[in-house]
């Protein structure tokens, strides 16, 4: 599943949940503090977007990173940056929490 830098790969919710496990990948959230408290992803970690820049070397480099938003947007954008800095595993998550919610899927308070 790897990837070389510079690039990154969408996976839709169902592909996710069936290719990963909790432990083997960090889930990054990276929605605003308000949409966090609202419900997020279980197992995910909250850093927002605007922070990526300065907390980028709180991530894993040895296991994958899938970014979520709210709709898949925010964390394209993150996938991409951080992909363009040399992260090589790098996945966004399609549709983001409003679809994984759609879905009746569980969230987290």
């Amino acid at each position: 599943m790897s990837q070389t830098p510079g690039q990154f790969r969408s996976i839709a919710i169902e592909t996710y949940r069936a290719q990963f496990q909790p432990d083997d990948h960090l889930l990054l959230d990276v929605r605003e503090d308000w949409e966090w408290a609202m419900g997020h992803l279980p197992g995910a970690v909250h850093i927002p977007m605007n922070t990526i820049p300065d907390r980028h070397n709180e991530l894993p480099s040895d296991k994958p990173v899938v970014v979520v938003c709210a709709h898949g947007m925010r964390s394209l954008q993150v996938s991409q940056y951080l992909a363009h800095i040399g992260f090589s595993d790098i996945y966004n998550l399609e549709g983001g929490t409003a679809e994984w919610v759609a879905k009746g899927l569980p969230v987290e308070r």
